[in-house]
């Protein structure tokens, strides 16, 4: 079976047409499918609209937010209440073309677990939109090493198996695809088109950009140092620590060895010996808290801290 997943939020205007194009285009695939519409606490009468869609449409099921928790919040809830082997996240505002998807489907069949859309040809506004997304993508293949060309374009197309257990917060739903790539998915991407926005207002803005920044360091500190926190907070609090040391030692030289003598009171350093000291401790302490919160979190859990792709030969337990 096949799960289009879409977050609504005042689409009113959409959600008519929307339903129409995803059915003529599933109908054309003839496979099973259903479509998942999670409105995201729409206040423009998209609810009501849903709910008549699921009355005329059994394939069509509707999850109500009781308030707007956002589109990570949405698509996971889409994620989480899909049945399909394959899931087809995409927006609801008509940029994505649903006759483009069995341009993904296609890729799948050729091995792959992710195919990403690339809206080559993007139809927003180069200087608010356009310009920051090419940036923000560079920035996040870079840092990642997941290399696509559009990380923000919804149409996606995930095997269920590589998306089960993941947990996406803030505006983490555009990397997606890394969290896949970690559990060791092959990733690609197709272009598709793209739509301008004839309906309802984009919930878009520059100040997205900063929540992206945000979220990519995290992402970066799961992919490095999830299981090994103290690896990060250990070495900074060791480098305070050796800054601490050097104005100490460098203290004690102008004191007794520099002409002419300085009191401590003198030079900055001994606050910046104190400072830098305490800032190493800490770090380390909170090294220690982090490695003890990650173990109470597999173990309580029962979490394994490997995933086996396949075996042969062995003794079911």
């Amino acid at each position: 079976m096949l799960s289009v997943t879409v977050p609504i939020c005042n689409e009113a205007g959409n959600i008519g047409p929307l339903y129409d194009r995803v059915r003529k285009a599933m109908d054309r695939i003839g496979k099973p499918w259903e479509m998942i519409l999670v409105d995201d606490g729409s206040t423009d009468g998209s609810d009501e609209l849903l709910d008549e869609l699921a009355d005329k449409d059994k394939r069509v099921k509707v999850i109500h937010f009781r308030r707007n928790f956002g589109q990570t919040a949405a698509m996971m809830a889409g994620f989480d209440f899909a049945r399909g082997d394959i899931i087809i996240p995409m927006d609801g505002d008509l940029q994505n073309d649903p006759d483009d998807i069995p341009l993904l489907l296609a890729k799948l069949e050729e091995g792959f677990d992710v195919v990403s859309g690339w809206r080559k040809d993007r139809q927003d506004n180069a200087l608010k939109r356009n310009a920051p997304s090419i940036m923000a993508n560079r920035l996040i293949s870079f840092v990642s090493g997941v290399r696509l060309h559009d990380f923000g374009c919804s149409l996606k197309a995930y095997r269920r198996e590589v998306v089960e257990g993941v947990r996406l917060y803030g505006e983490m739903h555009r990397f997606l695809p890394i969290y896949a790539g970690w559990h060791g998915a092959a990733i690609t991407e197709v272009v598709v088109r793209h739509a301008a926005r004839t309906s309802g207002s984009s919930k878009y803005g520059l100040e997205r950009v900063l929540k992206v920044v945000a979220d990519l360091l995290t992402v970066k500190f799961l992919d490095r140092f999830q299981q090994k926190p103290m690896y990060l907070f250990g070495a900074t609090g060791l480098f305070f620590l050796m800054i601490s040391a050097i104005s100490i030692f460098g203290s004690l030289w102008f004191k007794f060895f520099a002409e002419p003598a300085k009191t401590f009171v003198q030079t900055p350093l001994p606050l910046v010996a104190a400072v830098a000291g305490s800032a190493g401790v800490m770090c380390i302490l909170m090294g220690l808290l982090a490695e003890m919160l990650v173990r109470t979190f597999f173990e309580s859990q029962n979490k394994s801290v490997y995933m086996v792709r396949s075996a042969r030969n062995l003794e079911e337990k």
